[in-house]
């Protein structure tokens, strides 16, 4: 599944954090994320791939587009009480 843009920015905004938090968990360059938010390029794959795993490493999950379009969420903690 392919990310967008603003499924990255609302997956920080879910967990809070910075752009710059991302890239370094990630491990790409800042201006690489900070592009791909801002819709002027797409990384190569690898990075995607990267950023795309540090934010499920954290607990979101992405949702593919369906009729409403893509979305994120977080994944409910193992330990947490129904």
């Amino acid at each position: 599944m392919s990310i967008t843009s603003e499924q990255v920015r609302a997956a920080r905004a879910l967990l809070n954090w910075s752009q710059g938090k991302l890239a370094e968990a990630a491990g790409v360059a800042r201006a690489t994320l900070a592009e791909f938010e801002a819709g002027k390029r797409v990384p190569i794959a690898n990075n995607l791939e990267a950023i795309k795993g540090a934010l499920e490493d954290e607990g979101v999950v992405f949702l593919d587009a369906n009729e409403i379009g893509p979305g994120v969420r977080i994944r409910k903690p193992l330990d947490a009480a129904e």
